[in-house]
């Protein structure tokens, strides 16, 4: 059994100011993370638009669970263990496509509708008085525990029991809902394909750095600090390029930070970027604002565009950002190594230009050939090395603790405050223990 195994055991690895490295190198507590903390929560699983019609399907996971998103014949989304009840073989080797009217699986050719339900198998009569409709296999595709579709993202719960999909959320929805608003007419989809690269780190470490706002000044000097100085010997009258207006918010002061600001939310989410962010001195794109005063009207219009937040991170894995439409995904293939995929979005019915941007940063920041993003990749690289040491155990998330924290659900709260990494862990420790055997 592991030493892990017991509710004690895995709070004791949660602190109010620390946590210990197992959480980041342990294979076993990484084993019980797939089965108990990625099985309680809600993880996006994807978009609407990318299964627009009737047999359209997505293959993906959560934590370490093949699934498959799959637009049923009534346009409902279905999210499905992706495995043939018979000999277990993956339904769907593709990623992504068009299964038609029904799955078949490839081994013996099982077929079934495209909400899982067994459709037919060869042979059947070979079934005949085996009891096979009282047999586990006759269930056909097995649906995950529960599914829910807010503005077209798409999340599951592995469990059938667990958590609303309300109340994990609750009020961080409120990301998802302005970047949706910014479309002229309410709605996005992908575009631009996805960037995906491997990490060898916990997937933690990411989740973690993204309200971390201690460290662009310091580890994005190198890169972004160098564009901006480049930029600043441009000769005069040189039009700012874009990317420059990408770069440049990397290496702002630790004052920017501070100033701009913190929202945590109960369950580990929360967002940087609430009087400021990085994201909120892009030059206007033409026409764009005009779209959206005669969609929603000069006030509304203001209040959206108004909204710069930086890096929402909904627990456990995924970090939006709605002023430049990007959702990143960050998953945990095994404890010292993380899949990250970066998505992009088109405002559907605005200025093309946007999505020029959107794709131009995603490039820039978060591709295997971006520039900030080794910056932050060797420092998790050095963490992941560095916690095998055993001069130390712990890992230090004291910045500006507070113990009322703890009775508070949620907060506005100085940029550089660790609080939302608190969150997080405290989170974990909850939902990792909330189906384990007292």
């Amino acid at each position: 059994m592991s030493r892990y195994a017991q509710p004690k055991a895995i709070q004791a690895l949660v602190r109010d100011l620390e946590v210990h490295r197992d959480l980041f190198i342990d294979q076993e507590l990484f084993e019980l993370e797939m089965k108990h903390l990625f099985a309680n929560v809600w993880i996006y699983v994807g978009h609407a638009s990318q299964v627009p019609k009737p047999g359209d399907f997505y293959a993906t996971t959560i934590g370490d669970q093949p699934v498959v998103m799959v637009r049923h014949s009534d346009q409902s989304i279905r999210v499905l263990h992706n495995r043939c009840p018979h000999k277990g073989v993956r339904i769907t080797g593709e990623t992504c496509g068009s299964t038609g009217k029904f799955f078949r699986c490839p081994y013996h050719a099982w077929t079934f509708k495209t909400d899982g339900s067994l459709l037919s198998i060869p042979l059947k009569k070979g079934y005949d008085n085996t009891g096979f409709e009282n047999c586990e296999a006759k269930g056909g595709m097995a649906s995950v525990g529960a599914v829910e579709v807010y503005r077209d993202f798409v999340f599951a719960r592995l469990n059938p029991e667990g958590i609303g999909f309300e109340e994990f959320f609750g009020e961080s929805l409120s990301t998802l809902d302005n970047m949706v608003d910014r479309s002229p007419e309410g709605k996005l989809e992908v575009a631009g394909g996805v960037i995906r690269y491997m990490h060898d780190c916990n997937w933690k470490m990411l989740v973690d750095n993204q309200t971390d706002t201690c460290h662009p000044m310091v580890a994005h000097e190198s890169s972004a600090g160098t564009a901006v100085k480049v930029w600043k010997n441009a000769p005069p009258g040189t039009p700012k390029p874009m990317a420059v207006e990408l770069f440049a918010p990397f290496v702002s002061p630790y004052e920017f930070f501070e100033n701009m600001g913190i929202r945590v939310w109960r369950n580990g989410h929360g967002h940087t970027g609430v009087a400021d962010s990085i994201h909120a001195d892009y030059s206007p794109v033409p026409g764009y604002h005009e779209q959206m005063v005669a969609a929603y009207g000069e006030e509304r219009a203001r209040q959206i565009l108004g909204d710069v937040r930086h890096n929402t991170v909904y627990f456990p894995n995924i970090m939006v950002k709605g002023p430049i439409q990007t959702l990143r995904l960050f998953k945990p293939i095994a404890a010292n190594k993380t899949l990250v995929e970066s998505w992009t979005f088109r405002l559907v019915g605005a200025p093309d230009l946007l999505l020029e941007r959107t794709l131009m940063y995603n490039r820039l920041i978060n591709a295997p050939t971006s520039v900030v993003g080794h910056d932050d990749l060797e420092m998790y690289e050095r963490a992941q090395q560095g916690l095998h040491s055993r001069g130390r155990e712990w890992v230090n998330v004291a910045r500006l603790f507070d113990p009322a924290e703890l009775q508070q659900d949620s907060a506005v709260t100085n940029g550089t405050n660790e609080w939302q990494m608190r969150g997080q862990y405290r989170a974990w420790a909850r939902f990792m223990t909330s189906s384990m055997e007292q």
